[in-house]
């Protein structure tokens, strides 16, 4: 298979869970996993130098995982972190933590004593899942060795589709043994998400035509969109001031005009009109207002909606 084929067809692969979990890895891109030497995920490592993704081995399992999250924002491609079971997994809770936060793209996959000696006290035996739940789009166990390379498909899928946020899959060891199993294609279009309702694009669009100062403020999800090039469009057209925020800084240079920076006090002394687009209203932008301004937010999924404050929204 060309590198250009690389995750449009599904691939029948043999081997054991960890070949077809990296593979569906690698069906979108991953070439790397971040991770901290441990005995429960050798069959990932295995794997791993079976279809040439580099180890890169840290000192602590908090640094994979936040060493796995940046990759993902430098990239705007899946970071993977491989963590051994029990503590290994709680030491990078912290750094899922985080992505959670920063809506980035982190894919975790962690080690677990076996299943068919589950309660007998195996080394490391803890129940993660309940852990990481709350602090990742989805949180299981993998049970099934067979169906393991669609598992790690349908959970990396979930992780780059917005609004985009970590997962989190265990391994038990007795899953590892000689299997064969299906690994989906990559729907490169699933992605991109639903498109936004029209109507509310429409409204957001008269609202800034008929605005005397409008202005933008522009945050992470732009970036992990890659639309800069539609942002300067936007703002070009429409001469419209560029305030930024979290990764959204960049995407607008900074030399640019229409960017202005460290000045978002502006806001609430002269804009009649802020649109907000891929950042949350939060403490950072004041819950969503700006002294006498009308406020247009423009979110990446309908989840994001702010339900604090009654604003015309685009999801």
């Amino acid at each position: 298979m060309s590198g250009s084929d690389v995750g449009t067809r599904a691939r029948r692969v043999e081997g054991h869970a960890g070949e077809q979990a990296v593979a569906a890895l690698t069906a979108f891109g991953v070439d790397v996993i971040y991770t901290l030497n441990g005995g429960h995920i050798w069959p990932l490592y295995d794997a791993a130098r079976n279809q040439g993704v580099r180890i890169v081995d840290t000192r602590h399992e908090q640094a994979a995982t936040f060493a796995a999250e940046a990759h993902a924002k430098l990239t705007r491609t899946p970071g993977v972190a491989a963590l051994t079971a029990g503590p290994g997994i709680t030491n990078g809770v912290s750094a899922v933590t985080s992505a959670f936060f920063n809506g980035s793209p982190l894919v975790v996959l962690g080690g677990r004593a076996p299943q068919g000696r589950w309660g007998s006290g195996s080394l490391q035996e803890l129940d993660h899942v309940p852990i990481l739940a709350s602090i990742t789009k989805r949180a299981v166990t993998v049970t099934d060795a067979a169906t393991s390379g669609t598992v790690v498909h349908d959970a990396v899928t979930l992780a780059a589709t917005a609004h985009r946020g970590p997962v989190f899959l265990d391994f038990p060891l007795d899953v590892f043994g000689p299997s064969v199993g299906d690994v989906p294609a990559v729907d490169r279009d699933a992605l991109r998400g639903a498109p936004p309702d029209p109507d509310a694009v429409a409204a957001v669009a008269t609202l800034v035509a008929g605005a005397e100062r409008p202005a933008f403020l522009v945050g992470s999800d732009v970036y992990w969109a890659g639309a800069w090039e539609e942002l300067t469009a936007a703002a070009e057209l429409l001469a419209v001031p560029v305030f930024t925020n979290g990764l959204g800084r960049g995407t607008l240079p900074a030399d640019h005009e229409l960017a202005f920076l460290r000045t978002r006090g502006m806001l609430k002394q002269r804009a009649d009109v802020v649109v907000v687009l891929g950042t949350p209203l939060d403490f950072r932008l004041g819950f969503g207002r700006f002294g006498s301004a009308t406020i247009a937010h423009v979110v990446d999924a309908e989840r994001q909606r702010a339900g604090h404050v009654d604003v015309l929204t685009v999801a």
